[in-house]
């Protein structure tokens, strides 16, 4: 093993150490208090973030980190925000943006290791997944009304699906004309017709 990997990995392993060291330390002192009850979505925060570092300590060799680290911090955000607001209902959507969490890694990985390729992956299913945020989202919030505040939601989601709607007409339209024709496929090459030739020209 490379000196350079084997002291990337320590560095990795320390992190992850000292990280979960702490987070228990913190637990045993407020354990009578609401600390942990508060602040136990920060476990998956923090464990995305020491894939991150995992990551950019090993090179671009680990560039493949990005996505699992970007889907836990992800579901870890989530999970404070549902904590905090008691709104567990959400992931009756929220799990769309573990879908455009999966996108931004595929992005960012593209991003760290420079592949185009996988940049433009990652936007595609980036998109994906917000559009399922906002389709869903504003099924459920407009149906069946899983928000405390009924009628901020009444605004926030339709506004969402028509700005989805104006990015998606003059997305179209901004494509030039040949993206938007259908490639027909290459014709089989068949034998090449004959050549006229010249009658021969009488001896004098």
């Amino acid at each position: 093993m490379e000196p350079r990997k084997t002291s990337s990995g320590a560095l990795a392993g320390g992190i992850a150490l000292i990280a979960f060291g702490l987070l228990f330390l913190v637990t045993q002192i407020f354990q009578r208090t609401n600390f942990w009850g508060f602040f136990w979505p920060f476990f998956p925060i923090a464990l995305g973030v020491i894939f991150y570092v995992v990551m950019f300590a090993a090179g671009k060799s680990a560039a493949g980190f990005a996505i699992p680290a970007t889907i836990i911090t992800m579901i870890g955000l989530i999970l404070f925000f549902q904590n905090l607001t008691g709104l567990w209902q959400t992931w009756a959507y929220a799990w769309a943006l573990i879908v455009f969490a999966v996108g931004l890694g595929i992005y960012i990985m593209g991003a760290y290791a420079g592949r185009e390729s996988d940049k433009r992956g990652g936007v595609s299913v980036m998109k994906i997944g917000l559009i399922l945020f906002i389709i869903f989202g504003a099924f459920m919030e407009l149906i069946f009304a899983t928000f405390v505040s009924r009628d901020i939601m009444q605004m926030v989601f339709p506004a969402l699906m028509i700005l989805l709607g104006i990015y998606l007409i003059f997305r179209r339209r901004n494509k030039p004309p040949e993206a938007m024709q259908i490639p027909q496929p290459p014709q089989p090459a068949g034998p090449e017709p004959p050549q006229p030739t010249e009658p021969p020209q009488p001896a004098p």
